[in-house]
Protein backbone atom coordinates (compact mmCIF):
# COMPACT_ATOMS: atom_id res chain seq x y z
CA UNK A 1 0.00 0.00 0.00
CA UNK A 2 1.27 3.10 -1.01
CA UNK A 3 2.10 6.10 1.67
CA UNK A 4 1.58 9.83 0.69
CA UNK A 5 4.56 11.90 0.06
CA UNK A 6 5.95 13.23 3.08
CA UNK A 7 5.03 16.62 3.57
CA UNK A 8 7.66 17.41 6.20
CA UNK A 9 9.99 17.11 2.94
CA UNK A 10 7.66 19.57 0.64
CA UNK A 11 8.38 22.12 3.19
CA UNK A 12 11.72 22.02 4.68
CA UNK A 13 12.80 24.87 1.86
CA UNK A 14 10.12 27.33 3.31
CA UNK A 15 10.57 26.67 6.67
CA UNK A 16 14.29 27.20 5.93
CA UNK A 17 13.44 30.26 4.64
CA UNK A 18 11.39 31.33 7.46
CA UNK A 19 14.12 31.69 9.86
CA UNK A 20 16.88 33.17 7.80
CA UNK A 21 15.11 36.34 6.53
CA UNK A 22 17.66 39.32 6.04
CA UNK A 23 16.83 42.46 8.32
CA UNK A 24 16.35 44.42 4.63
CA UNK A 25 13.80 42.06 3.79
CA UNK A 26 9.99 42.53 2.69
CA UNK A 27 8.05 41.02 5.93
CA UNK A 28 6.11 38.19 4.58
CA UNK A 29 2.42 38.33 3.89
CA UNK A 30 0.34 36.64 7.19
CA UNK A 31 -2.06 34.63 4.49
CA UNK A 32 0.87 33.24 2.81
CA UNK A 33 2.21 31.82 6.05
CA UNK A 34 1.25 27.81 6.80
CA UNK A 35 -1.75 27.24 8.68
CA UNK A 36 -1.14 25.53 12.13
CA UNK A 37 -1.39 22.08 11.98
CA UNK A 38 -2.09 21.60 8.53
CA UNK A 39 0.68 19.49 8.02
CA UNK A 40 -0.43 17.36 10.42
CA UNK A 41 -3.73 15.81 8.60
CA UNK A 42 -1.71 14.20 6.28
CA UNK A 43 0.79 12.84 8.67
CA UNK A 44 -2.28 11.70 10.67
CA UNK A 45 -3.87 10.22 7.52
CA UNK A 46 -0.83 8.21 6.90
CA UNK A 47 -0.75 6.51 10.41
CA UNK A 48 -4.04 5.85 10.20
CA UNK A 49 -3.41 4.16 7.03
CA UNK A 50 -0.31 2.45 8.32
CA UNK A 51 -1.91 1.33 11.91
CA UNK A 52 -5.46 -0.12 9.41
CA UNK A 53 -2.71 -2.33 7.23
CA UNK A 54 -0.47 -3.22 10.16
CA UNK A 55 -4.40 -4.78 11.72
CA UNK A 56 -5.36 -6.14 8.86
CA UNK A 57 -2.27 -8.33 8.54
CA UNK A 58 -2.08 -9.66 11.85
CA UNK A 59 -5.89 -11.02 11.70
CA UNK A 60 -4.98 -14.01 9.22
CA UNK A 61 -7.41 -13.38 6.94
CA UNK A 62 -6.60 -14.29 3.04
CA UNK A 63 -7.82 -14.64 -0.26
CA UNK A 64 -7.24 -18.69 -1.77
CA UNK A 65 -6.13 -19.27 -4.95
CA UNK A 66 -10.16 -18.49 -6.90
CA UNK A 67 -9.41 -14.98 -5.21
CA UNK A 68 -12.28 -15.56 -2.71
CA UNK A 69 -12.12 -15.30 0.87
CA UNK A 70 -10.44 -18.11 2.53
CA UNK A 71 -12.92 -18.31 5.22
CA UNK A 72 -11.50 -21.97 6.68
CA UNK A 73 -8.27 -20.36 6.97
CA UNK A 74 -10.04 -17.23 8.96
CA UNK A 75 -11.08 -19.38 12.00
CA UNK A 76 -7.96 -21.26 11.84
CA UNK A 77 -8.69 -24.15 9.37
CA UNK A 78 -10.01 -27.62 10.03
CA UNK A 79 -7.58 -27.75 13.18
CA UNK A 80 -8.61 -24.67 14.84
CA UNK A 81 -12.12 -25.19 14.35
CA UNK A 82 -11.69 -27.98 16.30
CA UNK A 83 -9.62 -26.60 18.88
CA UNK A 84 -11.91 -23.75 19.39
CA UNK A 85 -15.03 -26.65 20.08
CA UNK A 86 -13.86 -29.63 21.07
CA UNK A 87 -12.64 -27.82 24.56
CA UNK A 88 -16.06 -27.01 25.37
CA UNK A 89 -17.71 -29.47 23.76
CA UNK A 90 -15.80 -31.76 26.62
CA UNK A 91 -16.46 -29.53 29.67
CA UNK A 92 -20.41 -29.23 28.53
CA UNK A 93 -20.19 -33.69 28.45
CA UNK A 94 -19.02 -33.81 31.58
CA UNK A 95 -21.18 -31.39 33.43
CA UNK A 96 -24.18 -33.02 31.72
CA UNK A 97 -22.94 -36.35 32.57
CA UNK A 98 -21.49 -36.19 35.56
CA UNK A 99 -22.78 -33.53 37.56
CA UNK A 100 -19.66 -32.29 38.67
CA UNK A 101 -17.09 -29.81 37.83
CA UNK A 102 -14.14 -30.62 38.62
CA UNK A 103 -13.51 -33.13 36.64
CA UNK A 104 -15.43 -31.08 33.97
CA UNK A 105 -12.88 -28.63 33.86
CA UNK A 106 -10.08 -30.66 34.15
CA UNK A 107 -11.30 -32.74 31.17
CA UNK A 108 -11.73 -29.22 28.97
CA UNK A 109 -7.76 -28.48 30.51
CA UNK A 110 -6.64 -31.50 29.18
CA UNK A 111 -7.97 -31.44 25.41
CA UNK A 112 -6.98 -27.51 25.60
CA UNK A 113 -3.20 -28.82 26.60
CA UNK A 114 -2.84 -31.52 24.05
CA UNK A 115 -3.62 -29.20 21.80
CA UNK A 116 -1.19 -26.47 22.37
CA UNK A 117 1.82 -29.65 22.94
CA UNK A 118 1.02 -30.77 20.03
CA UNK A 119 1.50 -27.25 17.98
CA UNK A 120 4.80 -26.91 20.22
CA UNK A 121 6.03 -30.47 19.01
CA UNK A 122 5.53 -28.85 15.10
CA UNK A 123 7.58 -25.79 16.10
CA UNK A 124 4.48 -23.43 15.32
CA UNK A 125 4.57 -19.94 16.79
CA UNK A 126 4.08 -20.06 20.49
CA UNK A 127 1.80 -17.12 20.64
CA UNK A 128 -1.01 -19.41 18.55
CA UNK A 129 0.13 -22.47 20.62
CA UNK A 130 -0.77 -21.17 23.64
CA UNK A 131 -4.09 -18.86 22.38
CA UNK A 132 -6.63 -22.10 22.60
CA UNK A 133 -5.06 -23.06 26.05
CA UNK A 134 -4.88 -19.49 27.49
CA UNK A 135 -8.59 -18.91 26.50
CA UNK A 136 -10.03 -22.25 28.30
CA UNK A 137 -8.07 -21.27 31.34
CA UNK A 138 -9.62 -18.04 31.98
CA UNK A 139 -12.97 -20.14 31.37
CA UNK A 140 -11.44 -22.79 34.09
CA UNK A 141 -11.03 -19.82 36.16
CA UNK A 142 -14.24 -18.29 36.10
CA UNK A 143 -15.99 -21.63 36.94
CA UNK A 144 -13.82 -22.23 39.79
CA UNK A 145 -13.98 -19.07 41.27
CA UNK A 146 -17.34 -18.38 40.69
CA UNK A 147 -18.58 -22.28 41.78
CA UNK A 148 -20.85 -22.75 39.25
CA UNK A 149 -20.70 -24.42 35.55
CA UNK A 150 -22.07 -21.86 34.29
CA UNK A 151 -19.49 -19.29 34.90
CA UNK A 152 -16.81 -21.34 32.47
CA UNK A 153 -19.12 -18.72 29.85
CA UNK A 154 -18.59 -15.67 31.51
CA UNK A 155 -15.53 -14.79 29.56
CA UNK A 156 -17.46 -15.41 26.38
CA UNK A 157 -19.59 -12.67 27.31
CA UNK A 158 -16.78 -10.59 27.96
CA UNK A 159 -14.88 -10.89 24.66
CA UNK A 160 -18.25 -10.37 22.86
CA UNK A 161 -18.80 -7.54 24.19
CA UNK A 162 -15.64 -5.82 23.66
CA UNK A 163 -16.22 -7.03 19.79
CA UNK A 164 -19.68 -5.52 19.91
CA UNK A 165 -18.45 -1.86 21.24
CA UNK A 166 -14.91 -2.01 19.15
CA UNK A 167 -17.08 -2.81 15.99
CA UNK A 168 -19.74 0.26 16.87
CA UNK A 169 -16.66 2.71 17.55
CA UNK A 170 -15.13 1.81 14.60
CA UNK A 171 -18.11 2.77 12.58
CA UNK A 172 -18.85 5.84 13.78
CA UNK A 173 -15.12 6.82 13.67
CA UNK A 174 -15.02 5.78 9.70
CA UNK A 175 -13.17 3.00 10.07
CA UNK A 176 -15.33 -0.09 10.11
CA UNK A 177 -13.31 -3.05 11.32
CA UNK A 178 -14.66 -5.69 8.76
CA UNK A 179 -14.15 -2.67 6.17
CA UNK A 180 -10.21 -2.78 6.96
CA UNK A 181 -9.52 -6.03 6.98
CA UNK A 182 -11.33 -6.44 3.46
CA UNK A 183 -9.95 -3.59 1.82
CA UNK A 184 -6.52 -4.95 2.93
CA UNK A 185 -6.70 -7.95 1.47
CA UNK A 186 -8.88 -6.94 -1.69
CA UNK A 187 -5.62 -4.99 -2.11
CA UNK A 188 -7.91 -1.57 -1.81
CA UNK A 189 -5.88 -0.28 1.48
CA UNK A 190 -7.78 1.92 3.09
CA UNK A 191 -8.67 4.21 -0.87
CA UNK A 192 -12.44 2.82 -0.30
CA UNK A 193 -12.90 5.42 2.80
CA UNK A 194 -12.52 8.19 -0.45
CA UNK A 195 -15.62 6.27 -2.03
CA UNK A 196 -18.83 6.63 -0.83
CA UNK A 197 -20.63 3.35 -2.31
CA UNK A 198 -17.82 1.59 -1.23
CA UNK A 199 -17.83 3.14 2.00
CA UNK A 200 -21.57 2.55 2.64
CA UNK A 201 -20.89 -1.32 1.75
CA UNK A 202 -17.92 -2.07 4.69
CA UNK A 203 -20.41 -0.34 6.95
CA UNK A 204 -23.07 -2.28 5.84
CA UNK A 205 -21.23 -5.56 6.27
CA UNK A 206 -19.64 -4.70 9.42
CA UNK A 207 -22.80 -4.21 10.95
CA UNK A 208 -23.58 -7.53 10.12
CA UNK A 209 -21.00 -8.52 12.26
CA UNK A 210 -21.56 -6.28 14.78
CA UNK A 211 -25.06 -7.87 14.70
CA UNK A 212 -23.42 -11.42 15.10
CA UNK A 213 -22.09 -10.02 18.50
CA UNK A 214 -25.18 -9.10 19.55
CA UNK A 215 -27.87 -11.72 18.78
CA UNK A 216 -24.52 -13.66 21.14
CA UNK A 217 -25.58 -12.10 23.72
CA UNK A 218 -29.16 -11.86 23.55
CA UNK A 219 -29.26 -15.24 22.96
CA UNK A 220 -27.37 -16.20 26.02
CA UNK A 221 -27.50 -14.28 27.96
CA UNK A 222 -30.98 -15.62 28.92
CA UNK A 223 -29.84 -18.85 29.20
CA UNK A 224 -27.44 -18.35 31.62
CA UNK A 225 -29.68 -16.00 33.86
CA UNK A 226 -32.05 -19.17 33.64
CA UNK A 227 -29.30 -21.67 34.69
CA UNK A 228 -29.72 -23.75 31.57
CA UNK A 229 -25.92 -24.93 31.20
CA UNK A 230 -27.08 -27.30 28.65
CA UNK A 231 -28.96 -25.32 26.75
CA UNK A 232 -26.35 -21.75 26.76
CA UNK A 233 -23.68 -24.71 26.55
CA UNK A 234 -25.27 -26.18 22.95
CA UNK A 235 -25.93 -22.03 22.17
CA UNK A 236 -22.14 -21.31 22.61
CA UNK A 237 -21.12 -24.18 20.52
CA UNK A 238 -23.42 -23.49 17.51
CA UNK A 239 -23.00 -19.68 17.68
CA UNK A 240 -19.32 -19.91 17.55
CA UNK A 241 -16.76 -20.62 14.74
CA UNK A 242 -19.63 -22.18 12.41
CA UNK A 243 -21.67 -18.80 12.60
CA UNK A 244 -18.26 -16.56 12.23
CA UNK A 245 -17.27 -18.28 9.53
CA UNK A 246 -20.91 -17.75 7.82
CA UNK A 247 -21.24 -13.94 8.77
CA UNK A 248 -17.51 -13.53 7.68
CA UNK A 249 -18.37 -15.32 4.13
CA UNK A 250 -21.82 -13.10 3.59
CA UNK A 251 -19.87 -10.32 4.66
CA UNK A 252 -17.07 -10.79 1.71
CA UNK A 253 -19.86 -11.39 -0.75
CA UNK A 254 -22.20 -8.74 0.10
CA UNK A 255 -19.21 -5.91 -0.17
CA UNK A 256 -18.20 -6.98 -3.62
CA UNK A 257 -17.00 -4.38 -5.80
CA UNK A 258 -19.51 -3.91 -8.46
CA UNK A 259 -18.29 -4.46 -11.95
CA UNK A 260 -17.63 -1.27 -14.18
CA UNK A 261 -20.28 -0.67 -16.72
CA UNK A 262 -19.13 -1.34 -20.37
CA UNK A 263 -17.81 1.02 -22.12
CA UNK A 264 -20.52 3.18 -24.36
Amino acid sequence: MSSPANPGAEDAPRQASLGTDEPGAPARDAASRPAPGRDAIPDRDAAADRAAEDFARRSGLRRDEAGQLDVLSAVGGWRGVLESLLPGLVYLVCVVVTGQLGPALIASLAVAALFTLVRLVQRQPVTQALGGLVGVGICALFARVGGDALDYYVWGFVTNAVWLLGLAVSALAGWPLLGVLFGYIRGEGTHWRRDPGRRRAYQRVNAVLLAMFAARLLVQLPLYFAGDVAGLGITRLVMGAPLYAAVLWLGWLWSRPRPAPPAG
